[in-house]
């Protein structure tokens, strides 16, 4: 039992901590305010409050519970909302009110409440580490995989019926003799969960945006940060991610956000329908909420929670996706508990090690062979806050190291309504290689080429926007005239995207590429015309812009059809400008 020495916001110091270690978790005052260790010298530790301080005095006790910051993992996480450190707040809204009262302690999963639980193995079946031996129905589209943490022989299994998370369901008979196990386990947050082996991701986290999926795949197991400044849609970006991504489980983590639109997700979510399945979407999500207004040490602490469980349910052998909404918050904090400990400042008052704590969340991301000899993947999309939209700032930078897919977030296309703003020019993927082979399996041969052929033409439109400036687009040839219209197709038909429209919202991968393919024909077909002596003003009023133009929202279910008719039209119509 220590006691406290002196506050400065939410860090605390108490003497007396002799045989702590570092990141134990304490209760710190009266009210057992939930704290960690972040420092030690000699007896006196220094503690980082998850909760706000005002009102505790020194001379108060601060009580060592000997356990790191730990998350439970059990049946009945899907669909929950927590805060920073798995507080589950809707629990507590029906029982505290609508305030989280200071030192409140309400436990993540009920004790009381019975899943249904089908053995998977038999006695005497030999398991080892991460083994499946038995399945929980979740959600009506989860199942919970029941993992041994333990090798060796099974002495007891029990029957197929309804348990709580604590009961005991199996026995084991490992080398320290009989071991028993129930559902409910807990896992430090800072330790990431071990695996066997990692690949390198080859197929896309498909997610039915075209700017995102066409020209900047992210990999199932990768990485992407998407850094923008003020009003440029990170956070409707990371909300159709959520929704549309083709991942099996999808955990949000909004870490320092306005609470305003904290409050709309946790509004509109769980009123979502999961197009995959037709239930509520958050029968496969899990939500953090940590607002700006909340304590900042729990900011750190909430990343490392979603990771945490996003890990739990990879190790099932499931694609899991997680949305940081924002690291730049994250660092904020980093920042402020650095200046309380009185740490030299390195670039903008950032602590040094702000790399490696990002490189460390980052990396936990990835596609593994795990425990149980299953392959999962968790993929990591972080948004980035820059001060001004400024892209050198030490968060951005530091992350652009780490992560392999930038999709850049532009004011200028945003102020134009042009969504998602995702700069093409300035955005990149480092998967485009090893993505090749799953895009020209799935959709079409020429997907690379195709890429390359579009990439081309907007950053010929891009250069030819500086002679415009000087000489107007009249005075340009005939040829840059049409790279210049079918660049504006591109940007307005293709790269932008309605998120409101009920077809536009999500467009398949096949339909992407039908739709490029149709562009990128109108662009040889009429190249062509010109070569040939085509006047250019018949060309640009052809009739079948207007059906290119409608692309995006015609029917995901009878797109082929359509397509091909317009193709078909459009030669015969660019045939008779001849």
């Amino acid at each position: 039992m220590g006691i406290i020495t002196r506050i400065s916001g939410p860090v605390v110091n108490a003497k007396d901590m002799r045989g702590s270690r570092m990141y134990d978790v304490v209760n710190v005052g009266k009210e057992k305010l939930i704290g960690e260790i972040i420092e030690l010298n000699n007896d006196v530790a220094t503690i980082q409050v998850y909760e706000e301080t005002s009102g505790v005095t020194p001379g108060e006790p601060v009580e060592n519970t000997g356990k790191p910051l730990s998350v439970e993992l059990a049946p009945g996480l899907i669909g929950q909302i927590f805060d920073g450190i798995q507080r589950p707040l809707t629990l507590i809204k029906n029982t505290s009110g609508d305030f989280i009262s200071r030192g409140v302690s309400v436990r993540p999963i009920d004790r009381k409440k019975k899943w249904h639980f089908k053995p998977g193995v038999n006695a005497h079946d030999r398991v080892k580490v991460g083994e499946i031996i038995g399945g929980v129905p979740e959600t009506p589209v989860v199942e919970h995989r029941v993992m041994s943490n333990f090798e060796g022989k099974i002495v007891e299994i029990a029957e197929e019926g309804d348990y709580t998370v604590e009961d005991k369901i199996a026995k084991i008979e490992t080398k320290n003799g009989v071991k028993e196990l129930e559902m409910l386990q807990t896992w430090p947050v800072r330790i990431p969960r071990p695996f066997i082996k990692k690949f390198d991701p080859a197929v896309p986290l498909i997610t039915g945006q075209r700017v995102l999926d066409t020209f900047f795949p992210v990999g199932k197991g990768g990485t992407a940060g998407i850094p923008g400044g003020f009003g440029t849609g990170k956070t409707v970006i990371q909300q159709l991610l959520a929704k549309w991504s083709d991942a099996d489980i999808v955990v949000y983590v909004g870490c320092g956000e306005r609470g305003n639109e904290m409050a709309d997700v946790l509004r509109e979510f769980p009123e979502l329908v999961d197009p995959r399945t037709g239930e509520p979407l958050m029968n496969r999500t899990m939500l953090i909420a940590n607002t700006s207004n909340m304590p900042v040490a729990a900011r750190e602490a909430s990343v490392y929670t979603g990771i945490t469980l996003a890990e739990y349910y990879r190790d099932m052998g499931y694609d899991v996706a997680l949305m940081a909404d924002s690291t730049s918050r994250w660092a904020e904090a980093l920042r402020e508990i650095s200046g309380r400990l009185e740490e030299m400042p390195g670039e903008e008052g950032y602590p040094a090690y702000l790399a490696s704590r990002l490189a460390d969340f980052y990396e936990r991301a990835g596609c593994v062979q795990t425990m149980g000899d299953r392959k999962a993947s968790i993929s990591v999309i972080g948004a980035v806050s820059p001060p001004g939209g400024d892209f050198s700032e030490p968060v951005t930078q530091n992350t652009l190291r780490i992560v392999k897919v930038f999709w850049a977030l532009d004011p200028d296309l945003a102020d134009r309504r042009h969504f998602p703003s995702v700069n093409w020019l300035k955005s990149y993927s480092l998967y485009l290689e090893q993505m090749k082979g799953w895009y020209h399996e799935n959709t079409g041969p020429e997907w690379l080429n195709m890429r390359e052929k579009t990439m081309e033409i907007l950053q010929k439109e891009s250069e030819l926007q500086e002679i415009i400036q000087l000489v107007g687009p009249d005075a340009l040839p005939l040829k840059d005239q049409i790279v210049l219209e079918v660049a504006r197709m591109l940007r307005e038909d293709f790269l932008q995207q309605n998120a409101y429209h009920e077809i536009d919202t999500y467009c398949p991968s096949k339909k992407q590429y039908e739709m490029l393919r149709t562009m990128l024909k109108f662009y040889d077909l009429t190249t062509d015309a010109i070569e040939k002596g085509a006047p250019s003003e018949k060309l640009k009023t052809l009739k079948c812009k207007e059906n290119i133009a409608r692309m995006g929202t015609t029917s995901n279910e009878t797109f082929e059809e359509e397509f091909e008719k317009l193709g078909s039209d459009m030669e015969n119509e660019i045939r008779k400008v001849i």
